[in-house]
Order: C-alpha cells, then structure tokens, then sequence
C-alpha cells in the first residue's frame, strides 16, 4: 500500500464531496469537473489506498467500511489545511503572531509604548511583549533568537555588527535639573555652565564618553549617584541632589517639577537611536507592521520635542563647528525618515 507516500489533497477533496453526496454526478457538478475526472481521481485514490472506498450501486455510490475509515481522517486533514491557511493568511497580514520588543529605558518612557499602543489598535491579535535592558543586553537578545525587534543606541557597541540597525533618528542631549535650578529657564546651556555640579548617571549611561566631554570643556564631573531606573533618576534630580544628561525627546515625560535643557551639541555631540533585527532573520509581518509604526511614532515624538539650540556664535567655544548646523541638517540621516 503506497497511501501514506502518495497522499493527494485532490484526491481527498474529491473524495469526500463525493461522500457527502453519494454521487460522482453531484460531486463533479459541485466541483466544476466532469464525471469522468471525478471517477479517476477515486479510482487513484483507491489504487493508493489499496482498497475500494466506494460501493458502485445503480442510483449512486457508498462507502464501503475502508471508505467510512478514511472519511474521518480526510475530512480531519482538510479541516487542519483550511485552519492553516486561515493562520497563514492571518499572520502575513500581521493580524496575530508574538511580538518580542527591546527597549533601553527612556525609549521605554514614550515612544515605544506609544507604537505599541499604535500597533494594538491596528492589529489587535499580535501577542506583543516587552524587555527593558541596557542596549549592549538587548543586541545579545536579538543575537541569540530571544527578542525579535530592539530600539537601542551605540552602546550596543561591536554586537551592532551582528545585527540590522537602521537609524530611526538622531538626538539631542539635555540636562534634567529641578525647576528652581539657576539654569532652569535657559533656552540652551554649555556643559561648562554645569561644572560645579553634581551628577547622577544611569546603570546603561556610557560614562566614558560623558567625561571625555566633559574633560574636554575643561572639569571633572563629579558623579555622586549612579541609578539604574528612569523614575528613580528623576526623583533624585527633583530633590537637589544632582543633574543628569538624558535624550531631548524625553522632555514631555518627565516630572513637572524638572526642567529639561538642551546641552549645546558642540559639547555633547547627538547619538542615533536604532531599531534592529537580527541579521540574517527574516522580519515576520507583525516586526514589519511594528517598525512602521514605531517610525511614524518617532516622528511625531521628535516634531514635539524641544528644538535643538541654535549654533554657536563666533568666538563661542566650538565656533568652527558650529557652521555643521543643527542635527539632522548636516548630510546626516533626517531623524524623521529611515535609512536605507
């Protein structure tokens, strides 16, 4: 018996049609096929099968008992194909699926909740999942098959390289102090004007870059606290203990006892944020319809932000690279359009 080899969706098809109506005239109308057709293709079937499945009777035909075995089991196979097809054509429309987003902290603060949010309302049925991790732990994630799409920055450092990141937009630094701080009503402030200060980093800040900025305007920053979670970051520079350099986008979200002031970007150059895969994964539909929607939610994340200060004047410090204009306007990619 070759059945099990030689199995033909066709031939099942046929098959149970022509049960259902104890017909091969029926079934070949209902199929659109002529009764000749309809009779190979049993006539097959049974040749596979190794027995006959129907009775040939003068009005019609019936199952024999081998037919009546192989009826449940066609009729359970086929059922599964229409399932599978429902699911196959649900997934490609992004419609259900698992979604596992990475997320450094203060992207976790707006702008990926808000894509997420974008997302639900398109396609209710993704099963969608976040992990908030330090960007270097999150390109590990995606490396390794455990998150499926990360938003992360160039802290991920050489794992960059392992994966697909695409610039989803450059920002700006600014300082978070509290609102009755001296500096609090500036339009702009230089890092300089925060040399007296104390500082709180987070867990995931790369500190390094930090101080080589600030050595190079001339202090030491005098780092008092080091705090991993965003809202503890807040809660300390809300109580006077320090000042923290934090992305300009995140100005919206903040305590509204805390200002937040752009640092000049000749003193704390813009970093990239990214969206990223793992390379050589092919994005499922639910990842594609995400990084549609965290795009046009960057966008407007980035319209509503501070705008970034003005270039310094002659005789400012950092005066000949002040000509290079703002972010986003000096041959860099828009932070409003992905790069391909």
């Amino acid at each position: 018996m070759s059945f099990p080899h030689a199995l033909n969706t066709v031939w099942l098809q046929v098959f149970t049609t022509v049960a259902r109506h104890g017909s091969f005239t029926a079934a070949a109308r209902e199929m659109d096929y002529t009764q000749s057709a309809v009779s190979r293709q049993i006539c097959a079937l049974e040749e596979a099968a190794g027995a006959p499945l129907f009775d040939r009777l003068p009005r019609g035909v019936r199952l024999t008992e081998q037919g009546r075995v192989l009826l449940e089991h066609a009729e359970a196979v086929l059922e599964r194909l229409e399932t599978a097809h429902r699911d196959l054509v649900a997934v490609n429309a992004a419609a259900v699926g698992r979604l596992r987003v990475g997320t450094f902290a203060s992207a976790g603060a707006e702008l990926v909740p808000t894509a997420i949010a974008a997302l639900r309302a398109r396609h209710p049925g993704v099963d969608v999942t976040v992990r908030e991790e330090p960007s270097p732990r999150l390109a590990a994630a995606l490396v390794a098959g455990d998150l499926d799409v990360a938003v992360l920055t160039p802290a991920a450092g050489d794992l960059l390289d392992e994966l697909d990141p695409e610039p989803l937009f450059h920002d700006g630094v600014s300082v978070m102090l509290p609102r009755t701080h001296r500096l609090a009503d500036r339009a702009c402030v230089r890092l300089g004007d925060l040399a007296d200060e104390d500082w709180i980093v987070g867990r995931d800040t790369p500190v390094g870059p930090f101080v080589a900025a600030a050595l190079d305007t001339g202090f030491r920053p005098r780092i008092r606290f080091v705090v991993a979670e965003w809202i503890a970051k807040q809660g300390f520079a809300a109580a006077g203990l320090g000042v923290a350099l934090v992305p300009s986008w995140t100005a919206d979200v903040v305590r509204p006892d805390l200002a937040v002031v752009p640092v000049h970007p000749d003193d704390v150059p813009p970093r990239t944020v990214y969206t990223a895969t793992a390379r050589g994964v092919s994005p499922s539909p639910a990842v594609a319809a995400f990084l549609t929607v965290l795009e046009e939610t960057a966008a407007r994340v980035r319209a509503n932000a501070s705008p970034s200060p003005p270039p310094a004047g002659p005789g400012a410090r950092g005066g000949a690279q002040a000509d290079a204009g703002t972010p986003g306007e000096d041959g860099s990619p828009s932070p409003h359009r992905r790069t391909g």
